[in-house]
């Protein structure tokens, strides 16, 4: 088969929603976005082409910001300064080889990996595969719906379970963000996204108490290695925060949202822009993260078994078992001597749950099109996968207290351990397949690091799992 007839094979996939080859209809990702976005000619400047494939992997880049990211970068810091810096970078290096392979996939099939487990895989698989896709989403909702929750209440001192109910009214947003176009929600999130960068920036850069020793970064980037068995336990945390399963199904569906011709010279061009905008994306989400570790390594690490007393009276414990999310928001101004650090924090944490809401709902959308062809009101899907995540935030909070968000946050990351090798295995097996793809499929430079981040990521994902039900067994 020539690259022109199997790049064939993908148009009735992204034509209009007629019957397709396997007779289902409308078998398009998220249809209201499916080839919005024009194109412009090969002829077109550089630069105009790269602007018009900007913007998916910004979208799928929120997930790497995402509250569930914030508790696990700001433990690893505050513990063990720097060390765990090679970490943050290790994780974002593979979920940037994992992200550029699902945007192929899209790009070359016509088909989200959702549909593509649905058309290639047994049919016995899909009502699986489904309700632990939707498991997950509906986990990671947990995660944002907390980190927004835990804004609201630091910034406007809104009591969590009331907190939790109010961000039920972002499907609202969602919804009109969804009828004004694919571009306008690219911006928005955008601006999210530079947000969190800008407050970052703020804090380490121009107040003047926080001064990072770069040296000492770049010393920790280039030594791995774990000093001790808590240390391997955070870090199989930040990993398995880091890599989200739901991306995997997004990504794919969303290059989709660009009108790409299905000759190999415009599929090829695709790719290499798709590939650009993964990596300075996913680069954007590293140095994030990175930041968010550096700034509680400036600020909170060796004061465990501290006791801090605020302004207001209130006393601070500084131990294993805090709430690290609310400690930093809580210490920064004292320990920093201005009140902006905390606000900062909090504003940043609030745009990284409201960024990563937006993004986890579509993908709910392609999973619930993708597996099943279902096609349901954009509200309601949006209402129930939230009323999924705030349902056991309410309660928890209610009856055990706030200190419970960090448990619920570790919840939600063990779920999300649990999926990823669901979306992993099948996404580099349909792409590692020339039947599949032709002449894009993986060659050895992604063949290679492809499946190597997929097996030291499902087996630090399982450890991970493992030691949690080892520590629930013994009662710890």
């Amino acid at each position: 088969m020539n690259a022109q007839q199997h790049l064939g094979t993908r148009l009735p996939m992204a034509a209009a929603s007629a019957p397709g080859s396997n007779g289902h209809v409308g078998t398009r990702s998220l249809e209201g976005l499916h080839s919005t976005v024009l194109v412009p000619a090969a002829s077109a400047a550089w630069w105009r082409r790269m602007r018009a494939f900007m913007g998916p992997a910004f979208l799928v880049s929120v997930g790497y910001m995402d509250p569930g990211n914030w508790a696990t970068d700001i433990e690893g810091g505050a513990r063990y300064k720097y060390d765990l810096l090679w970490v943050v970078a290790l994780s974002s290096f593979m979920a940037i080889i994992m992200q550029i392979i699902s945007a192929r996939l899209g790009l070359v099939t016509g088909k989200d990996l959702a549909q593509a487990c649905r058309d290639y895989w047994p049919a016995w698989s899909r009502w699986p595969n489904w309700i632990a896709c939707e498991i997950a989403i509906a986990a990671c909702d947990l995660a944002e719906v907390l980190g927004s929750a835990i804004a609201l209440n630091l910034l406007f001192h809104i009591p969590l379970p009331w907190a939790v109910l109010i961000t039920a009214f972002d499907v609202l947003l969602l919804l009109a963000l969804q009828r004004l176009g694919m571009r306008l929600i690219e911006a928005i999130i955008l601006v999210l996204v530079s947000t969190i960068g800008l407050c970052y920036f703020i804090e380490i850069f121009v107040l003047p108490q926080t001064q990072p020793d770069f040296v000492e970064m770049g010393q920790a980037l280039l030594s791995p290695g774990f000093a001790s068995g808590a240390m391997l336990f955070v870090a199989i945390g930040i990993i398995g925060a880091t890599v989200m399963p739901h991306n995997l199904y997004l990504h794919s569906a969303l290059v989709q949202s660009r009108r790409v011709p299905g000759d190999e010279p415009s599929v090829r061009s695709a790719i290499r822009f798709n590939t650009l905008d993964t990596v300075a994306a996913l680069s954007v989400a590293f140095l994030v993260n990175a930041a968010i570790l550096v700034l509680a390594a400036m600020v909170l690490h060796g004061r465990t078994d501290e006791v801090l007393t605020l302004p207001n009276g209130e006393v601070v414990v500084f131990d294993d078992d805090c709430d690290w999310i609310r400690v930093a928001y809580l210490t920064l101004a004292p320990l920093l001597g201005t009140a902006l650090a905390s606000t900062l924090f909090a504003v940043a944490l609030l745009a990284s749950g409201q960024s990563s809401t937006i993004t986890g709902t579509l993908a709910g959308q392609v999973v619930m099109e993708g597996f099943m062809h279902w096609r349901i009101s954009p509200w309601l899907r949006r209402l129930i996968t939230r009323l999924l995540a705030i349902i056991p935030a309410v309660v928890i909070t209610n009856f055990w207290g706030e200190g419970s968000v960090t448990d619920l946050l570790v919840l939600s990351q063990v779920v999300l351990a649990l999926q990823l090798p669901l979306a992993m295995f099948p996404l580099l097996c349909f792409t590692s397949s020339k039947k599949r793809m032709g002449p894009f499929a993986n060659g050895w430079f992604l063949l290679i690091l492809g499946w190597a981040s997929c097996l030291l990521i499902t087996a630090l994902d399982l450890g991970m799992l493992g030691i949690k039900l080892w520590s629930a067994i013994q009662g710890e």
